[in-house]
């Protein structure tokens, strides 16, 4: 009995890791937007970074060692393409992380439901789903939102390349990637920096299940259909596509001119 019990707690241990590794994420970085806009004190857009920044550090330290914290699916796409993760796991990160999503958007919902009442007077409009799932600037093009989206996660898909590359090079010689427990201060420090610099037009997503967890909640709990109606269907083609297509761009980019590993599927020797 204990065998078969241990047997399917490993089973799930991983996909367990990357949502509860999503669900601090959003709780996190959803739930600084939440002070910060609602409080009547509130602060500025780098405490929202900094919310999200926390949220990418404490998700990967829980999820690290475990599932190798991908905590996003357009990484865990990355690394089956680039790094020979398994294919038949995708299925069940990807749907473990958008469920984390959902979740953590729940939550944080759950616990600024009055003060979201106050500042909406009742209604449900974009000004208080935007704290949770990510629109554009008025002013940017179908084309701009793509590019942010895409540019965005290319960077992030490079960084945690680099920071994972414990291989080493053709000197002999070991990269500098940080140890296991440094990666979540250096994906803090990675996010404070994608926020600071390529967050305000899009809200950098990087992440489909960052963006398509809680979406998926704000229709469910009042916002309705306007969540995914918005700019005809951004959400599917900006914070879902465009990330993905980034980190495939950026694992690319990586492999070709920086990556001296067996376990690409660009192989120089």
């Amino acid at each position: 009995m204990m065998l078969t019990v241990s047997h399917h707690r490993g089973a799930i241990r991983e996909v367990t890791a990357e949502f509860i590794g999503v669900a601090l994420l959003v709780i996190f970085g959803a739930g600084a937007a939440c002070q910060v806009v609602l409080s009547t004190n509130p602060g500025s857009f780098l405490s929202i970074n900094f919310g999200w920044a926390i949220g990418i550090a404490m998700g990967a330290w829980v999820s690290g060692g475990i599932s190798e914290g991908h905590i996003n699916p357009a990484i865990t796409i990355g690394m089956a393409t680039y790094r020979r993760f398994p294919w038949r796991k995708v299925p069940g990160y990807i749907f473990a992380q958008v469920l984390g999503g959902f979740v953590g958007a729940a939550l944080v919902y759950a616990n600024y439901f009055h003060a979201i009442d106050i500042f909406e007077g009742g209604h449900r409009t974009q000004a208080t789903a935007s704290l949770f799932a990510t629109f554009a600037l008025p002013y940017m093009t179908q084309v701009s939102c793509f590019f942010s989206e895409f540019l965005a996660t290319a960077v992030l898909f490079i960084m945690f390349l680099a920071l994972n590359d414990k291989h080493k090079n053709k000197n002999n010689e070991h990269n500098d990637a940080p140890t296991n427990g440094l990666l979540p201060f250096a994906l803090f420090i990675l996010f404070i920096g994608l926020g600071a610099s390529l967050g305000m037009e899009t809200g950098y997503a990087v992440n489909p299940a960052r963006d398509f967890g809680p979406r998926l909640f704000l229709a469910m709990a009042g916002y309705g259909k306007a969540v995914f109606n918005y700019r005809r269907q951004y959400w599917i083609w900006a914070p879902i596509i465009a990330p993905i297509l980034g980190a495939q761009a950026g694992g690319l980019l990586y492999d070709i001119f920086l990556y001296d590993g067996d376990d690409s599927p660009i192989k120089w020797r």
